[in-house]
């Protein structure tokens, strides 16, 4: 048998074990947990009676302005208006504009110095983008003159501030196939749109002219720029002449022609010359 003071030691051991890691889980635990919140009693709905009446409809009176008025037009749809037409800006760039020409002319004088890359498109697009600026900075004052000026302060309303703005445009484009001698263009997109032959420029619409301006200033540029290629084929040929004759077949001719062009191009100052023909076919 077991002794009982041997037992009392072993049970009053127990319990104080038991006693400490009671307490170090407290410890852990920070605070002690909290009886569960008992489920919240929804409240009654109050009887149809006491609803308080409702209003009437607020939006049934309410009225949309006037767009059509420069006076109601809010802030919000002019910078609207705005983003648009910058969206459209090198659409419009390219057909109403001397831009046209002048970028075909541009590229096919790299093409035909035998340049791939030089200059880059970039250098292309700047030089044309300027000289479009300078080329059609009196018909974009006029319009300003005309057509915003007078919107902005209110003299005139949309309708009319764009007739105004076209009559610069139309003018500059009907200048420009009068010039080339393209005015068949114009009869050709009339005939398409099944409009009666115009007798004059003011019985063609804007959307019949457009293309009809675009038409035109391919068939120029690309005038333009077979004179250009001319001297630089003649030098390809003669070039591939001397080369056969010695029989050097195997070698690019293209390679050989390149320094030659180019010095005959910076000789005779080629730059000036392209961009100021350029120009001056516009005047």
């Amino acid at each position: 048998m077991i002794a009982t003071g041997t037992i009392r030691p072993c049970v009053c051991a127990m319990a104080l074990c038991v006693l400490l890691g009671a307490s170090a889980a407290l410890a852990q635990n920070g605070t002690p947990p909290t009886a569960p919140t008992p489920p919240s009693i929804p409240q009654p709905l109050s009887p149809a009676g006491d609803t308080p009446p409702t209003s009437a409809d607020p939006l049934r009176n309410v009225r949309l302005p006037d767009l059509g008025k420069r006076e109601n037009l809010s802030a919000a749809m002019q910078i609207l208006i705005l983003l648009t037409v910058l969206s459209l800006a090198p659409a419009i760039m390219i057909m109403m504009t001397s831009f046209t020409r002048i970028i075909i002319v541009l590229s096919l004088l790299r093409q035909a110095l035998g340049t791939a890359s030089l200059p880059p498109n970039q250098v292309l697009i700047a030089l044309a983008l300027f000289m479009t600026f300078l080329i059609m900075g009196p018909t974009w004052r006029e319009a300003n003159d005309k057509a915003l000026q007078p919107y902005m302060d209110g003299r005139i309303d949309q309708k009319q501030a764009l007739a105004n703005a076209q009559q610069p445009i139309r003018q500059f484009m009907i200048r420009q196939i009068d010039r080339s001698g393209n005015g068949e263009d114009v009869e050709l997109f009339t005939d398409f749109a099944g409009q009666s032959r115009p007798k004059t420029y003011a019985d063609v619409g804007t959307l019949t002219l457009v293309p009809a301006f675009m038409l035109s200033e391919l068939k120029t540029a690309f005038l333009l720029g077979f004179k250009i290629y001319l001297p630089f084929l003649v030098i390809d040929m003669v070039i591939s002449a001397i080369l056969i004759s010695m029989g050097m077949m195997m070698l690019p001719p293209v390679l050989i022609s390149l320094p030659f062009k180019l010095l005959l191009f910076v000789l005779v100052d080629g730059w000036r010359l392209i961009t100021g023909g350029l120009m001056g076919s516009f005047m």
